[in-house]
C-alpha cells in the first residue's frame, strides 16, 4: 500500500489517470444508484402499506430490485444490457446513443453523469492531492452527486444516504481530517437546527411547507464534514442559485410548482468543500 502511494505522488499523471478512470467507472454506477434507489425504496413503502394494512398476510415479492438485481435491461424493449454495452462514455457513443437492440434512444443523462462524476474526481485530486482527505472526499463527492440526481428528478433525500454522509463525516473528523470532532458535532447540530427554524417559520407564516426534512439533514451532513463555519456559505450559495433558478423555471412552466432545493445544497456544499476557506477570505478582504 506505502508503494503504491509512494508511486502516485512521485507520478501525479498516473494518479490523474487512475482516478479519471475510477470517476467513469462509479458514474456508471451512480447512473444505476439513481435510476433504481427510488424505486427500491417505493418498492419497501408499498410493502410496509400491504404489511400494515393486510398484516395476516405473507408479503409474497419475487421480483425484489435492487441495486445488481435483476440485470440492467433496455426500458423499452426490455433486452439485456451486456458487459460490453455499459462500458462508461464509450458504449454510448459507439450504440451512437441508441439501444443496440429497438433502437430506443438512450439518454446523453448517462454518459453526462459518467463525465460529471471524473471531472469531480479529478478536481477533488488536484485539490488534496495523494492523502486520506483526497479518499473521503471522493467518497463526498460521489455521494453528493446522486443525491443531487435524486432530489432533481424524485425531490426525495434518501436517509440511507445523508444519515451515513453524517455519520462518516463525524466519525473522520474524529481525526481532524477536515475540522475538529468538537466542531464537526457543532456544524451537525447547527446544520440540522438553522433549516429547520427557516422550515417552520415559513410554514407558520404561509401555512406551506417551503422545504423537506432531507434538506435539514444534508446540511447536517454537510456540517459534520466541514464545521459550523462554512455553514452559512451554504446556505448563501445554495439560496442565490436555487433563486436564480426558480425565477427562471418560474417563467418557462407559467404556474408555481415545487422544486427540489436538495441540489443547490449539494452543489453549494461541494464548493465550500473544496475553496470554502478561499471564499471566505475573499469576503472578508484578507489575503
Amino acid at each position: 500500500m506505502t508503494e503504491i502511494l509512494n508511486y502516485f505522488i512521485s507520478t501525479p499523471s498516473a494518479l490523474y489517470m487512475a482516478i479519471g478512470l475510477l470517476g467513469l467507472c462509479i458514474g456508471s454506477f451512480l447512473n444505476v444508484v439513481i435510476y433504481r434507489t427510488p424505486k427500491m425504496m417505493e418498492q419497501e413503502w408499498h410493502q410496509e402499506c400491504q404489511f400494515l394494512l393486510h398484516p395476516e398476510q405473507p408479503i409474497i415479492d419475487q421480483s425484489k430490485l435492487t441495486l445488481s438485481t435483476p440485470a440492467s435491461t433496455c426500458p423499452k424493449c426490455k433486452s439485456p444490457i451486456h458487459w460490453y454495452q455499459n462500458i462508461p462514455v464509450l458504449s454510448w457513443l459507439f450504440l451512437k446513443g441508441k439501444c443496440g437492440t429497438c433502437q430506443n434512444p438512450i439518454s446523453f443523462r448517462y454518459p453526462f453523469i459518467e463525465l460529471l462524476t471524473a471531472a469531480c474526481s479529478l478536481i477533488v485530486v488536484a485539490v488534496y492531492g495523494p492523502t486520506l482527505a483526497m479518499l473521503f472526499g471522493l467518497i463526498l463527492t460521489w455521494v453528493l452527486i446522486a443525491l443531487t440526481f435524486i432530489d432533481f428528478d424524485t425531490q426525495l433525500l434518501p436517509d440511507r444516504f445523508t444519515l451515513p454522509l453524517a455519520a462518516l463525516g463525524l466519525g473522520i473528523n474524529s481525526f481532524a481530517i477536515y475540522t475538529s470532532a468538537n466542531s464537526a458535532i457543532w456544524g451537525y447540530i447547527i446544520g440540522f437546527l438553522c433549516l429547520w427554524v427557516v422550515y417552520y417559520l415559513f410554514k407558520i407564516i404561509t401555512g406551506k411547507e417551503g422545504m423537506g426534512y432531507g434538506d435539514f439533514k444534508l446540511l447536517a451532513a454537510l456540517g459534520a464534514w466541514m464545521g459550523p463555519l462554512m455553514l452559512p456559505l451554504i446556505v448563501l450559495l445554495s439560496s442565490l442559485v436555487g433563486a436564480i433558478i426558480g425565477i427562471i423555471l418560474l417563467k418557462v412552466r407559467k404556474e408555481n410548482q415545487p422544486f427540489a432545493f436538495g441540489p443547490y445544497i449539494a452543489i453549494a456544499g461541494w464548493i465550500a468543500f473544496l475553496w470554502g476557506e478561499q471564499i471566505m477570505k475573499i469576503y472578508l478582504g484578507q489575503s
